[in-house]
């Protein structure tokens, strides 16, 4: 019998708003794009000293970001890596073996590509493909990708868990949208299935990193000892919630629908992440660290950017007719609570990670 390399599990998908109109993600993804900038400068570290770019054989250096978007942040980071890793060659004494770069954009099969590619760059020193698929499982043949980054993606879960949609389980959501107010049994839940996904993400990445090749990730996570919902991203999300309950006290949406609805989403904390690596291992943890990303957009651009990432996930449960009002309702209501926003812990809510195989 054959063995099949492709096999991926059929997983849910929740792309990000694609096109390019107001709503889009394309107009509405500097919020991520500010807090990848903040890691520049340990991106730029990471391949400085952990990449050994000489025990590398092939004339042809493969990268990959898993769960690239629409763009532009995509191309910004992929373009910065390039130059690093190009810098790294030369100061090496390795100009004239300067390999050819293929980038490897990967996201779910329902992303809009269209756009993506559309825009990207015309001056770029790289060959660009396309990979879709989920990151929860393998993508790419074994031993062939030398670096692998991805950013504001690994927050997704490749499905709710099933448990909150029980009524009879103890982590039934009941009129919530996520974990961060929720009772410690729907926070645990979201906890398994972070952690179920994120060893198979490891597993797969392991198997298809070349010996030496390096992960750089970047994550939304939970500071310690600060509840979910004290964080910017928890508090946000159960203003959500919240108006989503008020539209059903006033029969705009029925109270199942939002007792049925649950954000696949979960930020993990250096702990969590530090036991998944561990246990995978084969690769080792060169760096971790929790770093501040603390925006200076006000609510209403909080707004617009949470709207470009969940409208499509809201959308389909709810029915588009009610995404207007809702995101309308939700504005007020940000600015409303503006203060508990503004007072909410904003250091340390993004996690770095530099992964090498061993």
């Amino acid at each position: 019998m054959s063995r099949n390399t492709n096999s991926t599990p059929t997983l849910q998908s929740f792309p990000m708003n694609g096109g390019d109109g107001p709503h889009s993600y394309l107009k509405n993804s500097d919020l991520q794009r500010e807090a990848t900038n903040a890691s520049r400068t340990m991106i730029e570290d990471a391949i400085a000293e952990k990449l050994d770019v000489k025990c590398f054989s092939s004339n042809l250096f493969r990268l990959a970001d898993l769960g690239c978007s629409v763009g532009p942040n995509t191309f910004i980071a992929m373009q910065h890596i390039v130059e690093t890793i190009e810098r790294k060659y030369s100061e090496e004494g390795l100009k004239s073996q300067m390999p050819e770069f293929q980038i490897f954009f990967n996201d779910h099969s329902t992303n809009d590509f269209n756009t993506l590619f559309s825009s990207l760059p015309a001056e770029r020193r790289y060959f660009a493909c396309g990979v879709p698929g989920s990151f929860h499982g393998r993508l790419f043949p074994e031993g062939s990708i030398h670096l692998m980054y991805s950013s504001y993606a690994l927050q997704w879960l490749s499905k709710v868990p099933e448990e909150l949609l029980d009524k009879n389980s103890p982590a039934w959501n009941r009129g919530r949208i996520l974990y961060s107010s929720a009772p410690d049994e729907v926070s645990q839940a979201y906890a398994a299935q972070f952690e179920n996904d994120m060893e198979k993400f490891l597993c797969a990445r392991a198997k298809e990193l070349v010996v030496g090749g390096i992960m750089v990730l970047i994550m939304p996570a939970l500071p310690d000892g600060i509840p979910a919902s004290q964080i910017p991203s928890g508090f946000m999300f159960d203003l959500l919630g919240a108006t989503l309950v008020d539209m059903a006290i006033e029969g705009l949406i029925t109270e199942h629908q939002v007792d049925s609805f649950n954000l696949p989403v979960y930020a993990a904390s250096r702990e969590q992440m530090t036991g998944l690596v561990t246990r995978n291992g084969f690769l080792s943890i060169e760096r971790m660290e929790i770093v501040d990303a603390a925006s200076k957009h006000g609510a209403k651009e909080c707004g617009m950017h949470l709207r470009a990432g969940l409208e499509g996930i809201i959308a389909q449960h709810f029915g588009s007719e009610i995404v207007d009002e809702l995101f309308d309702r939700f504005s007020k209501k940000t600015v409303e609570f503006s203060h508990q926003l503004e007072s909410s812990h904003k250091e340390g809510t993004q996690l770095f990670v530099v992964l090498r195989r061993k």
